[in-house]
């Protein structure tokens, strides 16, 4: 493709698992079973949440956004890996890359931020549990909402960057997914600005984890001046389960980049590797660990199924508590 071409016309080639083309097959095995545990287990939290008042508070609302983002981020790859790992079929056009990508990304920025809202509203609960309900109100939260939604459409110029560059060497990506990194690469024009505004989007996720360090600290610093032994392990059991969850979002994402960025001499499966751990474990993970972890969650979701047991057949909808 020469680089006077048209975007439109191009065109690129997503890859699968370096050296295992023959066995793309039953890889797509645990990558259905991986989407299929993402979608049931986000889906449950969502409905489980809906159906019972009780978990009308802030803390599950935040949970919702986190299985919304999860499941978008699952649905933005499906198409390709589906089309690479069964049908055998990579190319994807330029506009398709494109959106693919932003929505990726978009997700993925968006789940920085829930997790930022997260720590944020245990740093309420704990630190100023009277103030609780007059600081996260639903209008508040709403806001919060619109305001991770509105952080994400900073993507928006990246797209635009890329459609100015030319691609005028291989078209072959490296995944089976589009990625910003990954595709300019490509360019055979100067990408310095798309890179540097790419950094600055990065900056963006590590100002999240660095505010989020911040809120644990301050969380750490109110529990040790509580008196009582069991008010204190009580206090940090409601943050274990969004600290697993910061922790199998962000170790994957540092993993990623700097493999991106140091290590280009490193096994390329290294690469399809860390992007497929960054990408499918947390949106598995985060409803199994909520599930285990979150005394509210587990009794919804053992209520929701004794009351499907209970009416099999009837399609009647479980009662909000």
């Amino acid at each position: 493709m020469s680089p006077g071409n048209s975007s439109r016309a191009l065109a690129f080639l997503l890859t699968g698992i370096p050296g295992m083309a023959h066995f793309h097959r039953w890889v797509f095995f645990p990558c259905c079973l991986m989407y299929l545990i993402t979608m049931l287990g986000n889906g449950t939290i969502l409905l489980i949440v809906r159906v019972n008042r009780r978990l009308h508070q802030p803390m599950y609302y935040f949970l919702s956004m986190l299985a919304i983002t999860d499941l978008g981020l699952t649905l933005s790859t499906l198409p390709t890996v589906l089309r690479v790992f069964w049908f055998g079929t990579g190319e994807i056009s330029f506009p398709v890359c494109l959106t693919q990508m932003f929505c990726i990304h978009a997700f993925s920025f968006m789940e920085s931020s829930v997790l930022l809202a997260m720590a944020f509203d245990r740093y309420v609960a704990i630190c100023c549990p009277l103030r609780y309900s007059s600081i996260l109100t639903s209008a508040r939260i709403a806001k919060i909402g619109l305001g991770m939604v509105c952080r994400s459409l900073t993507l928006l110029p990246l797209i635009c960057l890329l459609t100015q560059l030319q691609f005028c060497r291989s078209h072959v990506l490296s995944h089976s997914y589009c990625l910003h990194q990954d595709m300019i690469r490509l360019a055979c024009t100067d990408s310095t600005l798309n890179s540097l505004y790419g950094l600055t989007l990065v900056l963006f996720v590590i100002l999240d984890s660095v505010l989020i360090t911040l809120s644990y600290t301050m969380i750490i610093k109110a529990v040790v001046g509580i008196t009582s032994r069991e008010e204190q392990t009580k206090a940090l059991n409601t943050c274990v389960s969004h600290f697993c969850a910061v922790l199998i979002f962000y170790v994957p994402m540092v993993g990623l980049s700097i493999i991106y960025r140091y290590g280009k001499n490193a096994a390329p499966f290294s690469h399809t590797l860390m992007a497929n751990v960054y990408l499918f474990v947390p949106p598995v993970l985060n409803p199994i660990i909520y599930s285990m972890k979150n005394k509210p969650i587990r009794k919804g979701l053992l209520r929701l199924l004794c009351q499907r047991l209970a009416w099999p057949g009837h399609g009647q909808q479980p009662r909000s508590q």
